[in-house]
C-alpha cells in the first residue's frame, strides 16, 4: 500500500515532471498566461498520460525493443487524437485558446519519458498511478504559474474559465485586482513565464532537499 502511495505522489513534488524533472517546458511556458489554459492543458496530458501508460505496459512483454520508441509514439498519438476531438467538439474555447500546443501533446516529454523509465518496465496497476500522478503535478504546476502570471499580468483569475465550463456566461472573469491598478503586464510574456518558472523551482527544489534546508538553516545561525 505504501508503495503505491508513493508512486502516486513522487510526480506531485518529489518528481514533479515540470519543475523537478525539467520536462515540457515549453508547454508550461506559453500556455500559463491564464489559470484556465493551465487545467485545460493539464488535464488534456493526465488524461494521455493515464492511458497510454496503463497501453504500453499491458503491451511491454509484447512490443519489440528495437522499434519501442515509434511503438510509445504511436500509442501517444492515438490518444491525443482522441483528447484532440473531444476538446474540438465540447470545448472549442479551450482548443482555440491552446492552439498547436494541444496536438503537440504527442511529442511532450513527460509522457514519452514516463513511459520508456515506468511503464514499459512495471504493471499495470503501478503504470496507472504513475500517470495520475505525474498528470496531477503537472496539472497542478500549470494552475499555480498561470494563477501567478494572469493576476500579476492581467489583474483577473480564470478569465478564461467559460472556455472550459460552456454553461458560464461569455466573459466571466473574477477580478481580482481593482481596474485602476496597471497590471504587470510583463508576467504574461516570455521574460515573465521564465521569472515564474524559476521561482517554481527554486522553491520545489528547496522543498524537496533536506541538504538545502539544512545548508540555509546554518547560514542564517552564523
Amino acid at each position: 500500500m505504501s508503495k503505491n502511495l508513493s508512486i502516486l505522489t513522487n510526480g506531485i513534488l518529489k518528481e514533479n515532471p515540470v519543475l523537478r524533472l525539467v520536462l515540457g517546458t515549453c508547454p508550461t511556458l506559453a500556455v500559463t498566461t491564464m489559470a484556465s489554459n493551465g487545467i485545460g492543458m493539464g488535464l488534456a496530458a493526465t488524461f494521455v498520460l493515464l492511458c497510454s501508460n496503463v497501453v504500453i505496459s499491458a503491451l511491454r512483454n509484447i512490443i519489440p525493443n528495437q522499434v519501442r520508441i515509434p511503438a510509445y509514439i504511436t500509442v501517444i498519438a492515438g490518444f491525443v487524437s482522441v483528447v484532440q476531438m473531444l476538446v474540438k467538439a465540447f470545448v472549442p474555447a479551450l482548443d482555440a485558446s491552446l492552439g498547436v500546443f494541444l496536438p503537440l501533446i504527442v511529442v511532450n516529454c513527460i509522457i514519452l519519458g514516463r513511459a520508456e523509465m515506468f511503464a514499459s518496465k512495471h504493471g499495470i496497476f503501478a503504470s496507472a498511478l504513475d500517470g495520475i500522478g505525474m498528470g496531477i503535478g503537472f496539472t497542478l504546476t500549470l494552475t499555480v504559474m498561470g494563477t501567478i502570471r494572469e493576476i500579476l499580468g492581467a489583474g483577473t483569475w480564470m478569465s478564461g474559465l467559460e472556455g472550459l465550463l460552456p454553461f458560464l456566461p461569455d466573459g466571466f472573469k473574477i477580478q481580482v485586482i481593482p481596474t485602476s491598478i496597471d497590471p504587470f503586464s510583463i508576467m504574461t510574456s516570455a521574460p515573465g513565464g521564465f521569472f515564474v518558472f524559476g521561482v517554481l523551482m527554486a522553491a520545489a527544489t528547496w522543498l524537496t532537499t533536506p541538504k538545502a534546508k539544512k545548508e540555509v538553516k546554518e547560514g542564517g545561525e552564523a
